[in-house]
Parts: structure tokens; C-alpha cells; sequence
């Protein structure tokens, strides 16, 4: 019996009926860790004495039986606290220190029966949609040779490659979703509010960041999310009756490969096929100009002001790392911006009656890994906007969106469906209805509508 190879909700059920300890769990995902990590670099620290000390402590709660998390490992972003571990931020200018205790998403895993195994890997402070730094490079399970998404790029590789069952990210521009889309997994940015963020922050980034779960299935991501939100989340929830399909590119500079539109059309297909299945419209978000200026200036500005909060002198980070900081002390995100296009996204779901948005999540495959080693802040931009366009625009937002793998050839490819606020479990139920479902590969695009 392969622990390795179980979802959360598996393990926590055998933990339940005394199948398995949480010690015998936590010794197969340690002998995963020593087996494939050194390949894949997606843990930034693990200590194997502290974890199956957790371990012991969660066998011997007298009320493990009814926890929802019971004996479940779990990986934690590096920028999150966890009680003896250094939090690093991705960045070999910060402390080794270890952090005094757990952050409060934190101790709701614990109170749950989660077992953290360990610290991950993100580019230096969080900031792109790759897994490299000085601290060292992340490498992509399905293909070791390429790059896991970022910036929870650990995280996902950690669950990607079985050494965690569920790993905590966090998502400012898409930093759980691209991850999720390169590795095959499911993964949720919560709606503005729903789940508390790390550090007990009011908010982070100016508005634009998340906490939310990486996992294998949706179903494992609504366990998750309960635990994080403090309430549960059940998928028993009617389909949608109808979705709007939209293949647009926001940025300029950026074309969608052909996988990502098969995946993209694949799953509204899905989504439309078999009894009560919706009806599907291709039809474009009212996408704004500057959108993504409105975006970046939020970005840079909370950058910024990470570095200021951390007490981090520019000369100490990477190039591109200072390049964003430098703009952010410059930048002015505005307050009206981002409401007024929430507003304006809300009121175009409402007209049109569409339940979801379906898309594609990324618009390429995933780049080598270390690809971006060494790169400058506008090459590294430009060569971002081209790969991970579709996310961003949903954090200015604040609404609600997850990524599910389906399969084009053999490949799992994420598309992205994005909802109003407080569909959560809508879309989890909807993720779990395509997860690692075969699509057919379409050269041509979608017809305008098909119903």
C-alpha cells in the first residue's frame, strides 16, 4: 500500500478506521522526501525528527478520529511561519532565525490532525511565476526538466511528486494557480476575504493577495479550504447552467499554444456534456485597458513595501528583485481601479447569466527549469507576460478562481474557471467534474456558441 500515492481525504479515512498511524504516513512521505527531492528541490528545509514528533502527537488525540486532516502531510510555502522552521521569503538576504510559532493558518492544519513535513522552495519574495532563486532551483515532477510554476512552485512540486498530500500557497497574481497548471493539480485562489491571509495581515500587496490549498482533487482542495476558512466546504452543489468559454489573450505580446486552447474548449465541452449539463457561449471578459498596469502597479507597490517591512537592502536581493522594488517606492495603485473592474466583471456575468468563466490557465508550456537564472527584470517580465497572462486579472479582481488539470494527449494541461464572490465551492464542484478528464486535441477554434 502506497501512502504516497493517497489524497488527503484517503489517508485522514485510514487514520480514522486504524489502517495506517499518522507515524506510518508521515514515514512514507520522509522516505518520498529522501527518495525524490534531490531532483526535484521543492523543499527549502525538512526536519524528520520534528515531523514525526507531529506525527506521534496527532496518533495519540483522543479526538483524531473525527479530525478532518488526521495524520495528512502537508507543505507549507516558505513565506508562511511554522514554528522552528526559518522563514526565508525565497531570499538568501534574510535570517536563518527559526520563527518563535506557528501563523494561524497554521495552527487551524495542526487543530485539524495536518502533519507539516516541511518548508518550500519560491523565487525571491514571491514575486514571478517560476521556482528559482539563490537559495536554489525547483524542477517540475511530470518533467524534471522544466520549471513547476511559481511562485508556490515547491508547494505544487511537493504534492506533484508525492511528498506531501496538500500544501498551503499563496497567490498574488497567480502564484497557486500556475503551479497547479504546470504539475496537474488542483488549485484555488479564494475569493477577497474568505480565507485569512499569513501574518494576520488586514491585506497584502494592496488587495491582490491569497491563501489558498494545492492539492491532487477538488475534493481534497474543499477539505482544505474548510479547514483554512474554519467552515466546511461541500461539493453536493448544482452544475452551472451556463458558462461563458473565452480564449482571449490580456496581454499583447502573448499567443496561446494549441494545448491550452484544447484544454480551454475541451472542458466546457465537458462541463456541457451528459444530463443537466450547461449550456456554453464563447464570449470575452470586458476586459479594461491597462488592465494589467493597474495590475503591475499594485505589484511593484507591494513589493516594495515587502522589502521595507522586512528590512532588506536592495543591494542584498537579485537585480530584478530591486528593479521591482525600486518602481514600487514610485508607484501609485489608486483605490478606485480595482473595485470599479470587479464591479464591472460581476455586472457582466449578471447580463450575460453565466454561472462561470472558463479559460486557459497558462499560455505555454513550462519553461526549463533555471531558465530564468541570471535574467534582468525586463526580460524576465516580458518573458512572463508571454507565459502566464490569464491569472493576474482575477487578483485585481478579488474574485474567486481555480485551476484542474485535464488531459490533451496524454498531457495533463490546467485550464482556469473563475466565478462571483463566494462560489468556491461552486467551482471546486465544477474542477471536479474535469480533473484528469481526456479532451480532444482542437487545432481549429470554438465554435461562437454551442448549446
Amino acid at each position: 500500500m502506497d501512502l504516497t500515492a493517497m489524497g488527503a481525504a484517503e489517508i485522514a479515512a485510514r487514520v480514522h478506521d486504524g489502517w495506517s498511524s499518522a507515524v506510518d504516513v508521515a514515514r512514507a512521505h520522509l522516505d518520498r522526501i529522501a527518495e525524490r527531492d534531490g531532483r526535484v528541490g521543492a523543499f527549502q528545509v525538512v526536519d524528520p525528527r520534528r515531523v514525526l514528533c507531529e506525527a506521534e502527537a496527532v496518533d495519540a488525540r483522543a479526538d483524531r478520529f473525527a479530525l478532518p486532516l488526521a495524520g495528512v502531510p502537508v507543505a507549507v510555502k516558505d513565506c508562511v511561519d511554522v514554528a522552528g522552521y526559518p522563514t526565508r521569503h525565497g531570499s538568501a538576504a534574510t535570517s536563518c532565525e527559526p520563527a518563535r510559532r506557528d501563523d494561524d493558518l497554521v495552527k487551524r492544519l495542526r487543530a485539524a490532525g495536518a502533519v507539516v513535513v516541511g518548508k518550500t522552495r519560491m523565487p525571491e519574495l514571491a514575486i514571478w511565476g517560476f521556482t528559482h532563486s539563490a537559495l536554489g532551483t525547483t524542477r517540475n515532477p511530470l518533467d524534471t526538466d522544466r520549471d513547476p510554476g511559481g511562485s508556490s512552485g515547491g508547494s505544487a512540486a511537493a504534492v506533484a511528486a508525492g511528498m506531501a498530500a496538500l500544501a498551503l500557497g499563496t497567490d498574488g497574481g497567480g502564484s497557486i494557480r500556475i503551479p497547479a497548471a504546470y504539475c496537474g493539480l488542483v488549485g484555488l485562489k479564494p475569493g477577497t476575504g474568505v480565507v485569512p491571509l499569513p501574518g494576520r495581515l488586514a491585506e497584502h500587496w494592496y488587495g491582490l493577495s491569497e491563501a489558498g490549498p494545492i492539492a491532487r482533487t477538488a475534493q481534497d482542495a474543499a477539505v482544505m479550504l474548510g479547514v483554512l476558512r474554519g467552515e466546511p466546504v461541500e461539493l453536493d452543489v448544482p452544475g452551472p447552467a451556463r458558462i461563458a468559454l473565452s480564449l482571449r489573450v490580456p496581454s499583447p505580446i502573448s499567443r496561446l499554444h494549441p494545448d491550452h486552447r484544447a484544454a480551454a474548449v475541451g472542458a466546457a465541452a465537458r462541463l456541457r456534456a451528459g444530463p443537466g449539463g450547461a449550456a456554453v457561449s464563447l464570449a470575452d471578459p470586458p476586459y479594461p485597458r491597462g488592465l494589467t498596469t493597474r495590475w503591475t502597479r499594485r505589484w511593484h507597490a507591494g513589493v516594495a513595501r515587502d522589502v521595507a517591512a522586512l528590512g532588506l537592502d536592495l543591494a542584498d536581493l537579485e537585480r530584478r528583485t530591486a528593479a521591482v522594488a525600486r518602481r514600487g517606492r514610485r508607484a501609485r495603485p489608486g483605490r478606485r481601479a480595482a473595485p470599479a473592474w470587479r464591479d464591472r466583471m460581476i455586472d457582466w456575468l449578471d447580463e450575460g447569466g453565466y454561472d462561470l468563466l472558463v479559460g486557459p490557465a497558462v499560455a505555454t508550456p513550462a519553461p526549463p527549469a533555471g531558465a530564468f537564472a541570471g535574467r534582468g527584470y525586463l526580460r524576465t517580465l516580458l518573458a512572463q507576460a508571454r507565459q502566464v497572462p490569464f491569472t493576474q486579472a482575477w487578483n485585481l479582481a478579488g474574485l474567486p478562481a481555480v485551476v484542474a488539470p485535464v488531459l490533451v494527449e496524454g498531457r495533463a494541461v490546467g485550464v482556469q474557471l473563475v466565478g462571483r464572490p463566494g462560489s468556491e465551492a461552486a467551482l471546486l464542484a465544477a474542477a471536479a467534474r474535469l480533473e484528469r478528464r481526456v479532451v480532444p486535441m482542437a487545432g481549429a477554434a470554438a465554435p461562437r456558441s454551442y448549446a
